[in-house]
């Protein structure tokens, strides 16, 4: 299994950024997937999840309004897009995939499946 997240960079506060993260050797409609965030010193936090279909979200209260998450299992691929980004969404942002789905899960022991991460800096 492999997840491959793409599109961070460096955008000034107020800005915006889409991220994707395609995802190969696994039945990619058979999971949820996640999206978190690590900011240097913090611990990694639950950033956003979308359903195995896509037609259904869950986003960390803070986050809902800026940021979307959405899914294309055609193309194997989950996105996020970032909007009115401030300085302290900088942060190395991960995908990830869980089996799980009775719930939503935001906790990174739920999650099976990580990408490499990638990073998003944003400038005052």
């Amino acid at each position: 299994v492999q997840l491959q997240a793409s599109g961070g960079g460096l955008v000034q506060a107020g800005g915006s950024l889409g991220l994707s993260c395609a995802a190969s050797g696994l039945i990619f409609s058979n999971y949820v997937m996640g999206w978190f965030r690590q900011a240097p010193g913090n611990e990694r936090e639950f950033v956003a999840a979308i359903s195995r279909s896509g037609d259904s979200t869950y986003y960390r209260d803070s986050l809902k309004g800026r940021f979307s998450i959405s899914r294309d299992n055609a193309e194997n691929t989950v996105y996020l897009r970032l909007n009115n980004l401030k300085p302290e969404d900088t942060a190395v942002y991960y995908c990830a995939a869980t089996v799980y789905n009775a719930r939503w899960y935001t906790h990174n022991n739920d999650y099976g499946y990580w990408g490499q991460g990638t990073q998003v800096t944003v400038s005052s």
